[in-house]
């Protein structure tokens, strides 16, 4: 479970075409926030968004991956990989980061304070 310089480098530049975003390190992977609100993970040069019931059945629709970081399928995280097509044009990104944010607003998990 680790994230090369270079896909950090290139998930901070994706990401950050759509929105500002900030990253730090987290269990041997990386959290990706906007405005203090995680709603990205990178793991294994993965990259993962935010779902929740709202968004989810796109990213099953879309052959989505979930992110499974104990190796059980019954206990996913509400994460969900980036489709392929959405890694190469950041157009192409954005319905699926807004879907992300607003999962992530939706969440009850508390927001990261701005440092």
């Amino acid at each position: 479970m680790a994230v090369s310089p270079r896909f950090k480098a290139f998930a901070l530049d994706l990401l950050g075409q759509v929105v500002p975003v900030t990253c730090r390190s987290m269990f041997g992977g990386l959290t990706f926030f906007h405005e203090g609100r995680a709603f990205a993970l990178a793991d294994d040069d993965r990259l993962y968004l935010k779902v929740d019931d709202h968004n989810r059945g796109a990213f099953q629709a879309a052959g989505s991956q979930p992110f499974l970081p104990f190796g059980d399928p019954e206990r996913p995280m509400a994460y969900r990989e980036v489709p392929a097509e959405a890694l190469e044009d950041p157009e192409a990104l954005v319905p699926w980061v807004q879907g992300a944010l607003a999962a992530a607003a939706r969440s009850p998990v508390r927001r990261r304070k701005q440092s």
